[in-house]
């Protein structure tokens, strides 16, 4: 196959995110007292100071996110999501295609979350990212109580050093083509991470359209292509089903939680086409 492996970036984000910025999109990240209902046995360290431990090991970042407080004790600890890229960790394709490793940092200051690292990569044709998931790369857990910066850079390192076997996944998944039935059973495998299998069942879903790529970039029976085309449209609503006599479309997942569970399962079974 001469066709290269293409990668997950979105190249309208040229710059990192400041501190001001991102207390205006989640403030939780900087909260330096943890929720009332925790443990007197509770260690708090604030995200924010893991944001400046990265920086110290290279990687600044990129976006970040919380989840929507529903109740008022939860304001300001609620669970957050940190994205970090480091622009001189890369991995360069054979004809020149590089990969943009990031590592997601989830994290909450109510008591009920370690901290939580799990690698991911970036692609240059469209702003979705991509969660790695098979054994070289189960998340990294590190707890608030004897945090240490010396922990932290070995954990980094080790998921670095890492990274080079998942570029032999991508290309074993570019190696071999799914087409026919195979494809659209594909396909149905890929819809069950947003519904259970007794609602795929019950449903009517135009996998031939799943399939359909909406971009140039995306054309190909090989199995990187498929994962990338459904995985987009899965992760962002773009197709529709029905039930009976009603047509519905899907909603795009918003859920920073339910986004990195998807994605995961669905990087797995785009592996299982080729190990």
């Amino acid at each position: 196959m001469s066709k290269q492996i293409k990668v997950m970036i979105d190249l309208e984000k040229s710059t990192f995110l400041s501190n001001s910025e991102m207390e205006k999109l989640a403030p939780s990240i900087f909260t330096e007292t943890p929720s009332s209902e925790v443990s007197k046995h509770y260690t708090h360290i604030s995200t924010s100071r893991v944001i400046d431990d990265m920086r110290i090991l290279g990687w600044d970042v990129t976006s970040v996110q919380e989840v929507k407080a529903r109740k008022e004790t939860t304001m300001g600890v609620q669970k957050h999501l940190v994205i970090f890229r480091n622009p001189d960790v890369t991995i360069n394709g054979a004809d020149g295609d590089t990969v943009f490793p990031q590592i997601l940092l989830t994290n909450s200051h109510d008591g009920k979350n370690k901290f939580q690292f799990t690698a991911g990569l970036f692609r240059l044709v469209c702003a979705n990212g991509l969660v790695i998931s098979d054994t070289n790369f189960e998340d990294v857990k590190m707890r608030h109580m004897g945090y240490t910066f010396e922990e932290l850079q070995d954990n980094i390192k080790a998921m670095v050093e890492r990274l080079p076997l998942t570029t032999e996944s991508m290309n074993r998944m570019k190696s071999i083509e799914i087409g026919g039935l195979d494809a659209l059973e594909f396909a149905k495998k890929c819809i069950t991470t947003r519904f259970t299998k007794e609602e795929v069942e019950e449903m009517n879903v135009d996998y031939v359209e799943l399939l359909n790529p909406t971009r140039v970039e995306d054309q190909g029976e090989d199995v990187w292509s498929r994962f990338n085309v459904v995985q987009e449209k899965v992760l962002g609503g773009d197709f529709r089903y029905s039930k009976g006599n009603k047509i519905r479309k899907a909603r795009r997942v918003k859920n920073f939680s339910q986004d990195q569970k998807i994605n995961k399962e669905l990087f797995s079974i785009a592996l299982d086409y080729v190990n």
